[in-house]
């Protein structure tokens, strides 16, 4: 095993925990992203805008978790919005 150290074998667990954490909510972000983007497409403006409410949360709880910048996140709701009200 190439990890030695007490303390290098701990950060490995947690590397992977993490990853495993933060896979998730990137992956749950992103399906809901995807559905605001599919009802825009479809031109259906009842489903776009409840989709957006819940992508807009997604999207606030990664933020919240470290596994998004706030700003990023921001200019994602910005253009979601954007698209949204031209629908």
């Amino acid at each position: 095993m190439a990890l030695r150290h007490q303390s290098a074998i701990k950060r490995a667990r947690q590397s992977l925990k993490r990853s495993q954490r933060n896979r998730s909510i990137m992956s749950g972000m992103k399906t809901s992203v995807k559905k605001v983007r599919t009802a825009i497409d479809q031109k259906d403006a009842i489903l776009s805008k409840s989709s957006l409410r819940d992508a807009t949360s997604e999207l606030h709880k990664a933020v919240t978790k470290g596994v998004l910048h706030r700003n990023t996140a921001s200019r994602l709701v910005s253009r979601l919005t954007n698209q949204v009200n031209n629908v």
